[in-house]
């Protein structure tokens, strides 16, 4: 990979399933991406704190920090809070203390980041809309969680001004004397289910709630729009990082055509952990070993050659030029220096896949 992916984008997603080293690929982009002179902020929206174990530091919070390093690079890194992203969300918009005070001693409220489905997502998508526009910055990247559960997030723009735009939201931020003022019979019919189910009081917690955030919903449609223009900007890139196993490689051509609902494009893959080559068995130079060791190499390059066939199938998102293979290291990731080795290895161009040498 040349430097090109990382001096013209704004904004690098890396997306893979758990385990094949996405948060490790993240800090290694930011880091080469510093190293090539841009202002970075790598973001995890991964719960785990894998990105602070993998840069270094000891913690990460919902606010930038700068990492050190010994060339004095201008890195930071954020693990988004969802709970203190939304409370920071509320005070910044609130048209009044009183309203902020009572959003934030709602019942409902108190207890929404961690019940709501979708919460993490809509978070994660206020947490990119609030970097973006941060002038210290001039390029993000970006380590979601497993595929799946990004595929949430890149829909939560949609889903959020669905929401928003839904007639029964529309209802219950609307002023009334009592919560069971129902504009239609199927509507009071409705909260009288709910009712039952959950309890009277719950509704009205609820109805109070979505009545606290009265003139702020059309913020909050603003903002998801703009993420979503975000997200489909040619300067935002994404990167599909994978392992070498059939279910790694299945759920990155999953999660590649789930993109292609959202008219967006893997731009670079990146496998990781794979076998080194370490040449024939039979080799000129190999001949020699003893029998052992020569039979140690020989599973070790059958090894590989069934990696290479099953990381062929990757073809069907990115042409050769576009697949990066990173070998695997005989080490944990652990420190900055580590960190550049293998981002060391993401702009060798020798490192990019080889049609060639697939069987």
């Amino acid at each position: 990979m040349s430097l090109e992916l990382l001096n013209e984008s704004k904004v690098i997603i890396c997306l893979g399933t758990g385990g094949v080293g996405k948060t490790t690929t993240a800090a290694a982009l930011g880091y080469m991406a510093a190293k090539a002179g841009r202002s970075v902020c790598v973001v995890t929206i991964d719960p785990a704190k894998r990105l602070a174990d993998a840069m270094g530091v000891g913690e990460l919070e919902n606010t930038p920090k700068r990492i050190e390093t010994s060339s004095n690079l201008d890195l930071w890194a954020v693990m988004l809070d969802a709970n203190s992203t939304f409370d920071e969300l509320v005070q910044r918009f609130a048209t009044s203390p009183e309203q902020m005070e009572k959003i934030f001693h709602n019942s409902i409220y108190q207890n929404l980041t961690e019940n709501l489905s979708g919460t993490q997502e809509y978070m994660a998508m206020e947490k990119l809309h609030e970097l973006a526009s941060d002038q210290r910055f001039d390029l993000l990247v970006v380590d979601t969680p497993p595929a799946r559960n990004a595929i949430e997030f890149l829909n939560a723009p949609k889903r959020l001004i669905g929401f928003l735009e839904n007639r029964f939201f529309r209802l219950l931020i609307s002023p009334s004397q009592s919560v069971f003022r129902p504009v239609t019979i199927a509507t009071r019919m409705l909260l009288r289910t709910i009712s039952k189910v959950v309890g009277s009081q719950v509704v009205s917690d609820a109805a109070e709630f979505f009545q606290a955030f009265e003139g702020m919903e059309a913020g909050f449609k603003e903002r998801a729009s703009e993420v979503q223009d975000l997200l489909a900007q040619k300067s935002t890139s994404f990167v599909l990082v994978t392992g070498t196993h059939k279910d790694t490689v299945d759920e990155a051509l999953y999660f590649a055509s789930r993109l292609g609902e959202f008219d967006l494009e893997v731009e670079l893959v990146i496998s990781n952990r794979i076998t080194p080559d370490f040449g024939e068995a039979n080799d000129d130079g190999n001949q020699n070993l003893p029998g052992e060791i020569r039979e140690n190499l020989d599973y070790l390059t059958k090894l590989r050659s069934a990696e290479l066939g099953e990381l062929s199938r990757l073809a069907l998102i990115v042409d050769s030029g576009k697949h990066i293979l990173v070998p695997q290291l005989s080490h944990d990731i652990g420190s900055l220096c580590e960190i550049q080795e293998i981002g060391e290895v993401l702009i060798d161009s020798k490192s990019k896949f080889v049609n060639s040498v697939v069987p």
